[in-house]
């Protein structure tokens, strides 16, 4: 399929089979149960996980992610490649049945991710890739029709007026100073607010321009978006050191990051 490696078909297939999953359960009735952090957990972020798991199983590829059990920092140093995963980005969203939820898998190689598949169970829809392979986005029944496929090269236009995307479930003080400085520099700002990480389709079409966070996130919450966001030219930088986040970390949090489109990287904001 046009030029994806085995190991990408794998992880696409596990997303949507994931999917297709999570949408079994997300039908019927289904249990919370809540961490020891608070936050909650269903069968389906359970039978996800285990699906995908199974499949990226014949990648070798080690894995780590939300529902996954963390190897300790000696060993997951030493691993070159790894797959970064979250079964069920929007758990909070899937509770309250909104359809904003997704799933992400990454590829990480040597701390930087690669490949990133972003798939929507409740749209049947996936947005994947990175620099090496191109961005593309295709229907779940069109996967194996790659002349189906929706190649995306980034805009080179901001919106006017600028469109910032923003989480649904989570804000913070440095939010709205943020949106200030914002409108100092770029004028009006307008904003699409969406659970999870399918704010990357937005950002990745073009249709928002700037995505920050300014709150507790985890590797596998943005690992995907990253490297999707980054093969069709935009990025996630550190939010103080203004460089691309890195993964595979001993402390697996990220620090509060901004993403850019394409056409709003290397723009003062």
């Amino acid at each position: 399929m046009q030029s994806l490696s085995p190991k990408y078909i794998i992880a696409l297939r596990a997303s949507m089979a994931a999917s297709e999953k999570i949408m079994e359960i997300y039908s019927g009735g289904f249990d919370t149960e809540y961490k020891q952090d608070g936050s909650p957990v269903t069968h389906a972020d359970l039978a996800a996980s285990a699906i995908i798991e199974n499949l990226l199983s014949h990648t070798g590829i080690p894995i780590t992610g939300e529902e996954t059990a963390k190897k300790p920092y000696h060993e997951r140093q030493l691993w070159e490649e790894l797959w970064c995963v979250d079964p069920l980005d929007g758990t909070k969203e899937f509770v309250k049945k909104n359809g904003e939820f997704c799933v992400n898998i990454a590829l990480i190689r040597h701390k930087r991710p690669v490949f990133g598949v972003i798939a929507s169970p409740t749209s049947r829809r996936v947005l994947f890739g990175g620099l090496e392979t191109g961005v593309f986005e295709c229907a779940f029944d069109h996967f194996d029709n790659p002349t189906k496929w929706d190649k995306i090269l980034g805009r080179t236009q901001k919106n006017s007026p600028l469109i910032m995307a923003s989480s649904r479930s989570h804000h913070s003080g440095s939010d709205l100073k943020f949106i200030n400085d914002l409108k100092e520099i770029h004028g009006e700002v307008d904003f699409i607010k969406m659970g999870s990480a399918l704010k990357f389709f937005h950002l990745v079409r073009g249709e928002a321009d700037i995505y920050p966070r300014f709150a507790p996130t985890m590797e596998w919450d943005i690992a995907a978006g990253q490297a999707i966001l980054e093969g069709v030219g935009g990025t996630v930088l550190h939010a103080e050191r203004n460089e691309p986040l890195h993964y595979n970390k001993e402390n697996l949090t990220n620090p509060y990051f901004v993403a850019h489109s394409c056409a709003m990287y290397s723009e003062p904001v």
